[in-house]
């Protein structure tokens, strides 16, 4: 009988531990160590839109791509640069007057009359060139074509300036033509080109001779 009673009341403790361990549905019991699955109130982070967030919060140093650009955004007016109505500041800088005071004469004689507003024309460096007209300038001046051979030596000057021959041949031309005052000028451009050269003395009793001509015998001009 006392074993009997020990058996219903063992079995009624495990009937009672069963029920406590178990719900109805068969579902497991809520102190078990299975992780409880996201419920729509707790949503789990998601890893695309935590780095989403990174990456608009950093600056990203990298232009646009070209094929990422929208170009109906684009504007299609004109720059600024383009417009034929853009007015551009042609005047000189403030300190242009102090720094280079002969700039003005320079733009006026550029813009005279006499010059025509134009660059005059330019004769490239040719040295081969010149001594040709020097020497087609001598045979003139001893045909006495003083006009021709004033012509040759000019140009000789233009493709060498400050050729020496050419300056002083030219002065003896001038002086032959009676032109006193051009001819010492370029005795004169001799003797800055050449202060010792082969004709500077003849250049210096030329250029004497030409100051004051009344020592000559020579009415003075």
């Amino acid at each position: 009988m006392r074993v009997w009673f020990l058996l219903v009341l063992l079995g009624g403790c495990l009937s009672a531990w069963a029920q406590s361990t178990s719900k109805p549905d068969g579902s497991a019991p809520a102190n078990s160590s299975t992780p409880n699955p996201p419920t729509q109130n707790s949503p789990t982070p998601d890893a695309s839109s935590s780095s989403a967030s990174q990456s608009s919060s950093a600056p990203n140093p990298a232009p646009p791509r070209s094929d990422h650009v929208d170009v109906s955004a684009l504007d299609n007016e004109p720059g600024e640069s383009s417009s034929k109505d853009t007015e551009i500041d042609l005047s000189p800088p403030a300190d242009d007057a102090k720094t280079h005071p002969k700039s003005a004469e320079a733009v006026t004689e550029a813009e005279s009359p006499a010059a025509g507003g134009e660059v005059s024309e330019f004769h490239p460096w040719n040295p081969h060139k010149a001594a040709k007209d020097v020497e087609v300038g001598d045979f003139y001046f001893k045909k006495k074509n003083y006009a021709g051979a004033e012509s040759r030596y000019r140009e000789a000057l233009l493709y060498k300036d400050n050729d020496a021959i050419a300056t002083f041949r030219l002065a003896v031309c001038l002086e032959k033509m009676d032109r006193p005052d051009e001819a010492r000028q370029e005795y004169e451009s001799y003797l800055k080109i050449l202060p010792y050269g082969p004709q500077a003395e003849d250049a210096k009793k030329a250029i004497a001779r030409l100051t004051n001509p009344a020592a000559e015998g020579k009415p003075a001009k």
